[in-house]
């Protein structure tokens, strides 16, 4: 009898930490309602936090590929304000259409990946080590090219020369909008949910981040699939940069450096969602509308705007403990 009292209790602690993210954020609407009623489960609001959370679920999932086989990129969001400058600059100072500018952000993005790669799979330093140097690397490039400024309507570029546009389209700016940004977002969190659940080189990559000695005897080619992984992570990562890009109509310093922390908190908080106890699509979309309700609500709620990352920090070790106590008790 009393082995199966434990065992029920093991069970059910289980469910709580496979389940905590969402178990939160189901706390968080119903709280939220009820301090605020209307004005928080209104349709625009509710429309608000999809568009918060966005782009921090696109830079997540570009994280949760990276995370897949172990790896961990620092420096993300530093490149993704990269992304943004060529985006705008593409279009605003030589003239391309919109579909060219986000073909030529996507090759640009894919071509700085590639000194990541270099410095991960050929001068073997730790993925952690040579991404946060890179952020210095990409800032001090971004910059460069842009002439220290930013990249937006009615200016010129760093030569001094006039733009090609002094004015962004209605489609331009629809990407940054309801329901497209969305539409984006969502589309980002299936191609990445199929991939690596769905194909062969997605589990190549869940074997890689179990183990990666395993995987290798197994037959799987580290290094090339840790470069599909990069090269996948650095699409997602251009998409970010394009959104932001259009959202803000602009391409600002560092515009896009902000949602590293957002993005990987969404990562770590959707770890656990039902007991995947890996970086996941669905999870991750479930993470970052957590911190996206969280920040929401607090803010209608009148709470002052320095307490929020607090308040992140706080979910973000909770979702640790969500993530790692049971792996421990195993």
């Amino acid at each position: 009898m009393e082995t199966l009292a434990t065992k029920k209790r093991f069970q059910v602690t289980h469910f709580f930490l496979d389940w905590a993210a969402v178990i939160a954020l189901v706390l968080c609407l119903a709280v939220f309602t009820g301090i605020k009623g209307a004005a928080f489960m209104s349709k625009n609001n509710m429309i608000n936090i999809l568009l918060a959370m966005s782009i921090t679920t696109v830079f997540g999932i570009a994280a949760t590929v990276t995370m897949a086989p172990d790896g961990f990129d620092m420096s993300a969001c530093t490149l993704g304000s990269c992304s943004a400058y060529v985006f705008v600059s593409m279009y605003l100072w030589y003239g391309l259409n919109l579909g060219m500018s986000i073909v030529v952000c996507i090759l640009v993005t894919l071509v700085l990946y590639q000194l990541t790669m270099f410095l991960i799979l050929v001068c073997k330093i730790p993925d952690m080590l040579a991404t946060c140097a890179l952020m210095f690397v990409h800032q001090g490039l971004g910059q460069w090219y842009i002439g220290g400024g930013a990249v937006s309507t009615g200016m010129r570029t760093p030569a001094g020369a006039d733009p090609a546009r002094t004015t962004l389209s209605n489609a331009f700016t629809a990407i940054g909008r309801s329901p497209y940004i969305i539409i984006i977002m969502l589309a980002c969190v299936l191609l990445a949910f199929l991939f690596l659940n769905y194909t062969k080189h997605g589990r190549f990559l869940y074997a890689m981040g179990g183990n990666k000695q395993a995987a290798k005897l197994s037959g799987i080619n580290i290094k090339a699939y840790r470069y599909l992984a990069g090269m996948i992570t650095a699409v997602f990562i251009a998409i970010g940069g394009i959104m932001v890009a259009s959202r803000g109509s602009s391409a600002q310093v560092m515009c896009c450096d902000n949602y590293l922390m957002q993005a990987l908190a969404a990562v770590f908080v959707g770890r656990s969602v039902g007991g995947m106890e890996k970086p996941n699509a669905l999870g991750t979309l479930v993470g970052s509308m957590l911190v996206s309700t969280l920040e929401n609500g607090l803010t209608i709620c009148a709470v002052p705007y320095y307490i929020l990352p607090a308040v992140k920090g706080l979910v973000l070790a909770l979702a640790l403990i969500a993530a790692y106590a049971g792996k421990k008790e195993q």
